[in-house]
């Protein structure tokens, strides 16, 4: 058992995930080769502009990074707290878990370290959903399938991270509730993480998408992208 009473060690686990989630990966990355990349491209600190800045093998590490810092804040709170790999979690205890992994995400999007300029929590969101083992798992594997084909045929990775991000919600609905309608009313906490992080990668991508709209935006392959 902890040693802490249980308040204490999920407000202990929030914070960790948001200070993991605010180290700017891309940005150390790009310092790293002398590149900075808020001013380069988009100005974005995520894995799409530091592929596009920097190359693809650390744009690749930087997604990777990205993704960990979402993953490992889920897993080890969930292990720490006996909720990993149960299909079966008390609601209260489902919104504490979550909060954990949203922190993570918040960290990313705002991170104390830069001000509160961050990127737009796609590869740490798919990270964090997908350690929510069995629960999201699947469905953000899904996501993942949909972001994807959408990219190849849209060529905008703004409108495939947009479409993989509302896919959860539905992907969640739809798995769960073919394991049996108790399940179902059992993974309400979880639709609600992944409708308010789809409507945050909405909102970080609001100015691509105007610019979507508009046909200005930088599709994959261009000579820039702006995402």
């Amino acid at each position: 058992m902890s040693a802490l009473p249980p308040a204490v060690s999920w407000v202990l686990w929030c914070a960790g995930a948001y200070f993991l989630g605010s180290v700017p990966f891309g940005l150390i990355i790009g310092k790293i080769k002398g590149v900075d990349i808020r001013k380069s491209g988009s100005g974005n600190i995520g894995a799409t502009n530091a592929m596009r800045a920097l190359g693809k093998p650390a744009g690749l590490l930087c997604f990777f990074l990205d993704v960990c810092k979402g993953a490992l804040p889920v897993i080890f709170s969930g292990m720490y707290f006996s909720l990993l790999a149960s299909s079966d979690i008390p609601p209260a205890d489902a919104a504490r878990w979550m909060l954990v992994g949203l922190c993570a995400v918040l960290g990313h999007m705002f991170p104390i370290f830069l001000r509160f300029k961050g990127g737009k929590g796609v590869a740490t969101g798919f990270g964090m959903l997908a350690a929510f083992y069995p629960v999201i798992t699947f469905p953000a594997l899904g996501a993942l399938a949909v972001w994807y084909v959408v990219m190849k045929t849209t060529r905008y990775v703004s409108v495939a991270s947009c479409a993989a991000a509302l896919s959860i919600p539905l992907l969640l609905v739809a798995w769960r509730a073919s394991l049996g309608t108790d399940q179902l009313a059992a993974s309400w906490p979880f639709l609600v993480l992944t409708a308010l992080l789809a409507a945050g990668v909405i909102y970080k991508h609001r100015a691509n998408l105007a610019r979507v709209r508009a046909g200005t935006e930088n599709k994959v392959g261009s000579p820039a992208t702006s995402e």
